[in-house]
């Protein structure tokens, strides 16, 4: 029965009941809906679903093949983890965002046209920003708000480049897409934006940090990965991505390193990693599309475990600032033991979900002779090793003595971030199962002495780099600070535009408004003379005097006529 609904409106029908049922009951119904989703999934048959016809165009609601499948299987395990990682909490509207928030995100993966896409695209934006909301902060409300503003922009491009490509090729249907028309500039834009492109990017830092230390392990998982998804379905093989990619793998590195906030450093690194992936796509081979793919599949998991993790720390301390942080490996170990794995994890290591997935980019972009795009990822994968490998736990649990002794995470929390952990060590050990979920067939063998030894010399270098630079004082150290990025354009000088023009314009208006109401106010006195009580036009004359005139007329009236006769 389930397999006939379209993915993902399990989880959108889950969100209208979840707020009314109570205590366990609810937690244990939120927990089922993503196991639904997945056994939904197994039953699903390679092919299109959901045929209709709207305003001339034919429109797929359900398009199922590898690429589909592999994003709505983790999308699913995300949402599953995510819900156990949130039980301690009694937070309708966060619950109830999450929930429609991944099952939009879901209908977007299965989507075969753009409308249905659009619609989905659209949901995700509107629930989204309900998690972030739900920091229930000034800080996040307004964040919040640019948020909202930077996704309906990014479906309002998308709807546009799709009515542009439509009156192109005379056809919505989403499928490859390329930069041979407007239409396609205005759809990469649209993606662009979900995925964080340099420039485009500040929205993640500027929101996700807001939320709440379980919403921001929910927001994490989709939007950037659904971007990577719509990139793979349509613009595979676009050689401008690879360098959009080798950019967003490089600059990150240098803002996560300054940053106090570990989990702005952690939103940092996202862009990092979604770099790694919108490279593989630009490449656009059989190998760099199953590794863009694959790491996309790993990197939610890892960056999942990560942020639970700063998320418990936050939880248990109140705060996420490496300069109040350190000595909690005394009393929060197994919280500690979760974030090493997710460290090891996003560094590659062998025998972690890192290693099996990001070699095959930089595979892949070796076989081609990309020589430069190589080299940048080599360094952004050490670079991410220094911020996320290293940085976030020694500075959250060693590094310097707080003096804080928190009680280690809340047993939900725990089984969460084990979970998950499990999962990464998993699939480092055991590639196999994500190989074969992935779109095209797997000949690419991780464990190799070149991909192992190579991988261990560029991490063990970086991590003799940050020890000689740790000691020697020259590592920038965790202070309190305020790190500008590309937002303080729109944030600070485009506001006082903004505010200039928008004073300017009052001035004039209300010039322009003076001088009408002087205009209207002389019509007003003049007719008030003319006709007012004391006006000539509303005198009142006497009786008689009417009579005289209109026997003066009569007079003049008859003497023409005789005269005439």
């Amino acid at each position: 029965m389930i397999a006939n609904l379209p993915p993902g409106l399990i989880l959108l029908v889950g969100a209208v009941i979840a707020p009314f049922l109570q205590g366990r009951l609810r937690s244990v119904f939120m927990l089922a809906l993503p196991l639904l989703g997945i056994l939904q999934l197994t039953q699903l048959d390679p092919g299109n679903y959901g045929a209709m016809e709207l305003f001339g165009f034919d429109l797929v609601h359900v398009r199922v093949d590898k690429l589909s499948l592999v994003f709505g299987y983790i999308f699913y395990i995300a949402a599953f983890l995510g819900i156990i990682y949130a039980l301690h909490k009694d937070d309708r509207l966060e619950e109830t965002a999450a929930l429609a928030y991944v099952g939009a995100a879901i209908g977007a993966t299965f989507a075969g046209d753009f409308i249905t896409l659009f619609v989905y695209w659209e949901l995700t934006a509107i629930t989204s920003v309900f998690i972030v909301w739900a920091g229930r902060s000034p800080r996040a409300y307004k964040a919040g708000q640019r948020y909202l503003i930077i996704q309906i922009t990014s479906g309002v491009l998308l709807a546009a480049g799709a009515i542009v490509r439509a009156n192109e090729v005379g056809s919505i249907t989403f499928d490859n897409i390329g930069l041979d028309s407007p239409g396609g500039l205005l759809i990469l834009l649209a993606f662009g934006i979900k995925a964080a492109f340099p420039f485009l990017h500040n929205w993640l830092q500027d929101s996700y940090p807001e939320a709440s230390e379980t919403g921001t392990v929910f927001l994490s998982a989709f939007t950037t990965k659904l971007a990577v998804y719509a990139l793979a379905r349509g613009f595979a093989g676009t050689e401008e991505l690879i360098w959009i990619g080798v950019t967003m793998t490089a600059f990150p590195i240098f803002y996560a390193v300054i940053e106090n906030d570990l989990r702005r450093v952690l939103a940092y690194s996202l862009n990092n990693q979604v770099g790694f992936m919108v490279a593989g796509v630009g490449i656009g081979t059989e190998l760099a599309l199953n590794g863009a793919v694959a790491h996309a599949f790993a990197h939610i998991l890892y960056k999942a475990l990560l942020l639970m993790s700063m998320g418990a720390v936050l939880h248990r301390t109140g705060t996420v600032k490496g300069s109040e942080l350190g000595g909690l490996y005394k009393t929060m170990p197994w919280t500690l033991g979760f974030c090493i794995v997710g460290s090891a994890s996003i560094s590659a290591f062998p025998l972690f979900s890192g290693f099996v997935t990001k070699t095959m980019i930089l595979a892949a972009a070796a076989e081609q002779g990309l020589v430069v795009p190589y080299l940048v990822l080599l360094f952004a994968s050490a670079g991410v090793f220094h911020h996320s490998g290293i940085k976030i736990p020694f500075f959250a649990f060693f590094a310097h003595d707080s003096g804080k002794r928190p009680q280690e995470a809340p047993m939900n929390m725990l089984i969460a971030m084990g979970l998950t952990a499990a999962l990464s060590i998993g699939i480092g050990v055991y590639p196999a199962p994500l190989y074969a979920l992935l779109p095209f067939p797997v000949n690419y063998v991780p464990y190799t002495l070149s991909h192992v030894v190579t991988d261990l010399q560029l991490l063990m270098f970086s991590a003799l780099a940050f020890s000689v630079l740790q000691r020697t004082g020259l590592y920038p150290p965790e202070l309190r600070s305020t790190v500008l990025d590309f937002d303080w354009l729109y944030r600070k000088p485009a506001v006082w535009v903004s505010r200039t023009v928008s004073k300017w314009l009052s001035e004039r208006l209300a010039g322009i408004y003076r001088d009408l109401t002087g205009v209207v106010q002389n019509i007003i006195k003049a007719t008030f003379r003319h006709h007012g009580p004391e006006g000539l036009m509303a005198r009142t004359n006497a009786v008689g005097g009417s009579v005289a005139v209109i026997i003066a007329m009569l007079t003049i009236f008859i003497l023409v006529f005789y005269w005439q006769v």
